[in-house]
Order: structure tokens, then C-alpha cells, then sequence
């Protein structure tokens, strides 16, 4: 099984990882692009391109100016561990065993605007680059041009025939990757919530519903669609009804 998530705004690298073992991201190369392309961008251009408050654009100004390869445990953290958004309070990755985090760096992919496709213990420093951004880099008017197919053939490498591949990333993030081109099809969990009497996706609890979907697996071995279907943490269900071949519904 593979799974792809997005990424999250807000980031953790005051907390220490509770393993110093570590991987190197596949597309440091073009993360290095990226990031060369930034560091030219003043606060105030960074502000503008990613609709984000003036502090937000010094920090990240900061950020910027500070990124450079190569990575260390001294100045980058592995990225499952710095993400710190509500799918990763939802994964709590800092609570499995290191046999566990084995298979989470087995099955999950991040999904990154700056970084392509990460593990979970692929060394990253602090950034903000949303997908949906529309940075101009050489000749491509944004990301999702800038990465093209990379990501999707990366995962048609790592992907077996037959291996079920689970979609936990937002839509702004999965437009990345070109289904049509993937080896497997694509299953999406879908989290919905009864409020007011009717179901409604609510972005907070559907974000971390993604993260407590890949605990699951984790926790359990998941491997084929059926038992994805048993997922139950915090009260959700599996809903036949509203499920389908691509989509799997579950229900609060």
C-alpha cells in the first residue's frame, strides 16, 4: 500500500525527533531550484505571491535566505516529525514505535510544493510553498507545471502492480500527480460530519480524520481496500451507501 498526503502550513523544529535516523529527499535538485528562485523574492514580493500577512512574508523571507544544502540532523528535521498541521495531529507520529515508523516510511508520501514528494524521514528545512502558488520558475508559469509528471513517475516506480493507493491529500495537493498515468487506481477517503442534521465535509475534522486514516493503516497492516474499510478511529464508520469504487465515505 502506498499513501499520499499533503504537507502543512504550520511547522515544529524546536521539538526533537525522537529517531536520529534519516533519509534524503528524491528532488533535492529541484527543491534547490525552487529555492534559489525565492530567495530573490523580497518580503513584501512573498507576501503578495502567497496572500499572506507582512510577518508571515519576513519569516519566510528568513526562511528563505537560510535554506541550503546539505541537509543535517544540525539544520533540517525529518519532515514527518516538523509538519505539524491537523492531519499529523491525526497521524501523531512522535507516538509510534520505531518498527511502525519503519512501515510508515514504507507506505506514506508527502505531497510538497518545495519538496516534490517526501518521506517520512527525508531531512526538510523550514519553508512555506503551497502547491497552488504560482511561482514562475524558468519558462513554467507555476508548480504544478514546474513538476509535470516527476511526482507520478516517481510513485509509478515505487507502486507493485496491484498495489492499492490511497489518496489523503487535499485536492490543491493531488492535482499534482496524473492518475491517468499511474500504474493503479486511485482510492479516496472521503470524512463527513452530521451537523444541523445533514452530512457535511468540515475541513478541520476531515483533515485530521486523513491523519487518524493513516494511523490506522499503520497500526493495523492495512493492505487491501477491504480492511480500509474497517477504519473506526474516533467514531467514524464505513458507509456503503454513499461509498463507490473510487470513493469509500465514512460517516460521524
Amino acid at each position: 500500500m502506498k499513501i499520499v498526503i499533503s504537507p502543512a502550513k504550520s511547522l515544529d523544529f524546536e521539538t526533537q525527533a525522537p529517531i536520529s535516523k534519516f533519509t534524503q529527499g528524491i528532488f533535492l535538485n529541484e527543491a534547490d531550484k525552487l529555492s534559489a528562485v525565492l530567495k530573490k523574492k523580497s518580503p513584501k514580493k512573498l507576501s503578495d505571491l502567497m496572500s499572506i500577512s507582512e510577518k508571515l512574508g519576513e519569516l519566510n523571507w528568513q526562511r528563505n535566505q537560510d535554506w541550503q544544502l546539505p541537509f543535517t540532523l544540525e539544520n533540517a528535521k525529518q519532515a514527518v516529525f516538523a509538519f505539524k498541521g491537523d492531519v499529523y495531529i491525526g497521524l501523531d507520529a512522535y507516538s509510534l514505535s520505531e518498527d511502525k515508523i519503519e512501515q510508515l516510511q514504507q507506505k506514506l508520501r508527502i505531497l510538497s510544493g518545495q519538496y516534490g514528494l517526501l518521506k517520512p524521514l527525508d531531512l526538510m528545512q523550514p519553508y512555506r510553498l503551497e502547491m497552488g502558488t504560482k511561482l514562475k520558475v524558468g519558462k513554467k508559469e507555476n508548480l504544478y507545471q514546474f513538476w509535470d509528471e516527476s511526482i507520478t513517475n516517481v510513485l509509478n516506480r515505487e507502486l507493485n502492480n496491484n498495489e492499492v493507493f490511497v489518496n489523503l491529500a487535499s485536492n490543491e495537493y493531488f492535482k499534482v500527480i496524473q492518475p491517468k498515468l499511474l500504474k493503479v487506481p486511485v482510492i479516496t477517503p472521503v470524512f463527513k460530519d452530521y451537523k444541523n442534521g445533514k452530512l457535511k465535509i468540515i475541513s478541520f475534522f476531515a483533515k485530521k480524520a486523513r491523519g487518524l486514516m493513516v494511523r490506522y493503516i499503520i497500526d493495523n497492516n492495512i493492505e487491501n481496500v477491504e480492511d480500509l474499510k474497517g477504519f473506526n478511529y474516533e467514531g467514524y464508520a464505513f458507509d456503503q451507501n454513499l461509498s463507490n469504487a473510487k470513493e469509500l465515505v465514512f460517516t460521524r
